[in-house]
């Protein structure tokens, strides 16, 4: 498909324009996934956290989304945690039943600057938003078991209607849930993109040492998309 993008050469917008030609089903149905889980945080109240942006897609579809379908919330923040250089570290608790290429200092780590591009992204998304005198995105970078509880030291405020979790890691995982569950109020989400996975483990057992047992929580998925599921509290 990458190779039809460039083989006719026309506008860049336009093409962008009728990105169903091109986008794969996969990416497709990720983000319609993304948008069943925004869905169910319309009425609540709190900011979304996505914790671990990658090449930043996703936290763009949350902010997207918000400024679509509610221009009016000036309060819900769309916060991004990554260190943007890949994974700081790992711990025994990661290692699963496979040998996983990516499960390594600096795995996913991306060929160019995201953080410097998801700047400007902002830039010209802010330009196209209403009532954009309000900042919508923040980008928080370094290593999230450090970032985020500084984070919540510095914004005392924080509710958090939809919790994020896609860092893959165990350590990062638990201080996610362990600093930031707490500021979730009854009706929000909160969503894995690793759970139950065999390559993936550590998301899970934080998951685990979290709640203890799972006999009380009702964990759904979406039959359109294999990894994301959630539970809604």
């Amino acid at each position: 498909m990458s190779e039809l993008f460039y083989k006719y050469d026309y506008d860049i917008n336009t093409k962008l324009n009728n990105f169903e030609k091109y986008v794969r089903r996969q990416a497709l149905s990720r983000f319609l996934a993304r948008y069943e889980l925004f869905k169910l945080i319309r009425n609540v109240k709190g900011s979304i956290i996505e914790c671990g942006v990658h090449h930043g897609g996703g936290l763009m579809a949350w902010a997207k989304l918000s400024a679509a379908l509610e221009p009016y919330a000036i309060h819900r923040k769309v916060i991004g945690f990554d260190t943007f250089e890949g994974f700081p570290s790992m711990s025994s608790k990661d290692r699963g039943l496979y040998e996983n290429e990516n499960l390594k200092e600096k795995g996913f780590s991306a060929s160019y600057n995201v953080y410097e591009e998801l700047l400007e992204i902002i830039k010209e998304y802010d330009e196209n938003r209403f009532l954009n005198q309000f900042s919508k995105i923040e980008l928080i970078k370094g290593n999230a078991t450090k970032t985020i509880p500084e984070y919540v030291v510095n914004n005392k405020h924080l509710i958090v209607a939809l919790l994020f979790l896609d860092f893959d890691l165990y350590e990062p995982t638990k201080v996610a849930l362990d600093i930031l569950l707490p500021r979730i109020p009854k009706g929000g989400i909160i969503a894995f993109d690793e759970i139950n996975n065999q390559y993936w483990p550590g998301e899970t057992i934080a998951l685990l040492e979290k709640f203890v047992s799972l006999n009380k929580l009702e964990i759904k998925k979406f039959d359109f998309d294999p990894n994301i599921a959630y539970i809604q509290l």
